[in-house]
């Protein structure tokens, strides 16, 4: 059972950064996906980037060109570093892992984006 925690997040200004970081206790080249989901008070948890075994990466509309996730092996770590943060980018991220056979959440963590 794969299990992930994830950390980073916080209350930051628009137009900030911030970078998320979710371990695994696994070697993440084993995990098919790994993907950040996000979800906002009212609403439905949404997909924002995934990255696939190789080197494949997609992200939500909403975020592209100032998203961008990537894996770390040697850490078992994969990262998702937000730029040009707005405050609708304001949720609990979560951190999921498909295997292929099963998935995976973490715990989240809660992003802020206000002045």
């Amino acid at each position: 059972q794969v299990q992930l925690v994830e950390s980073g997040g916080g209350l930051v200004q628009p137009g900030g950064s911030l970078r998320l970081s979710c371990a695994a206790s696994v070697s993440i080249t084993t995990i098919y996906i790994m993907g950040w989901y996000r979800q906002a008070p009212g609403k439905q948890r949404e997909l924002v980037a995934r990255s696939f075994r190789g080197s494949t990466t997609t992200y939500a509309d909403s975020v592209k060109g100032r998203f961008a996730i990537s894996r770390d092996n040697a850490k078992n770590t994969v990262y998702l570093q937000m730029n040009s943060l707005k405050p609708e980018d304001t949720a609990v991220y979560y951190c999921n892992a498909n295997t292929g056979v099963g998935t995976t959440w973490g715990q989240g963590t809660q992003v802020t984006v206000s002045s």
